[in-house]
């Protein structure tokens, strides 16, 4: 039999201290004395010992002598921190556990200037039948990641790639099993864009559908962006399905954790 390990025993007074900074960089507007020890179950009394502390080492500081926020200290840890973050590392942390638990071929693409590169690929246990695989370069209009990328570039830069497939390709781009017009093309990307994710429905891939999602930095700009491919008959990827929530849960937990955001916490007494 084994025997479970001991719960590590910490410093209760600085996980009280800490619980207070992450309410207070949570709150939508400064919190007051009252609003934080309601909110995080302290006497005023207590949580006031709290905050002197912390406006001493300047981790929060006081507004209109009532409210608090944070301070010079907090801002250098943040920044340290998301100095430290590494965007690639946590999608494929996220993916690799995605993978395991839909058992779906997803991807991880990057940007490289002209397209999408396929920097991670995990099939699934009955791996589909593509021409993709790990290294690859994708199209920036015949892929779904690639049209979540062309959607947030720079205007000039996405008029250069557009113009270009528009006059050197024979074909043109589809959606829903039609084609995509030069004029039809700039709505599509504003509603990808708008919507945060492009799916294939069997458009590019015969009985191939294709669902892709953004993961953005604290700039709003894209890092990675993340893609399930299935076969149409077992994999429902409409907006909405069990397959569109855990991608975009996926995409979304990434993002979080790139921008440095968290959920709320609660602190106990």
């Amino acid at each position: 039999m084994v025997e479970e390990s001991p719960k590590r025993q910490g410093i209760g007074s600085l996980e009280i201290g800490l619980s207070i900074l992450n309410y207070i960089s949570s709150a939508p507007k400064p919190p007051s004395l009252k609003e934080l020890s309601g909110a995080l179950g302290l006497s005023p009394s207590r949580a006031h010992k709290y905050l002197v502390s912390l406006l001493r080492e300047g981790f929060i500081n006081q507004v209109n002598q009532t409210q608090y926020t944070l301070g010079n200290s907090s801002l250098t840890l943040g920044i340290s921190a998301l100095r430290r973050i590494n965007p690639i590392q946590l999608s494929y942390d996220a993916v690799d556990r995605l993978n395991q638990q839909i058992d779906k071929t997803l991807s991880v693409t990057v940007w490289n200037g002209n397209g999408p590169l396929v920097i991670k690929w995990l099939d699934s246990s009955q791996p589909i039948s593509v021409n993709v695989r790990l290294g690859a370069e994708l199209s920036p209009l015949n892929s779904a990641s690639g049209r979540i990328f062309l959607a947030h570039l720079p205007e000039s830069r996405r008029k250069q790639l557009v113009d270009h497939y528009y006059k050197s390709s024979r074909t043109l781009p589809k959606h829903r099993g039609r084609p995509v017009t030069r004029e039809e093309l700039q709505p599509h990307l504003d509603s990808i864009k708008r919507d945060n994710y492009c799916a294939f429905f069997s458009d590019y891939l015969p009985e191939i559908n294709v669902l892709s999602m953004p993961v953005f930095d604290i700039n709003a700009r894209i890092v990675t962006v993340i893609t399930l491919l299935g076969l149409d008959l077992d994999t429902d990827i409409s907006e909405g399905s069990y397959l569109f929530e855990k991608v975009r849960e996926c995409s979304e937990l990434i993002t979080r954790q790139v921008c440095g955001l968290q959920k709320n916490n609660t602190a106990e007494g």
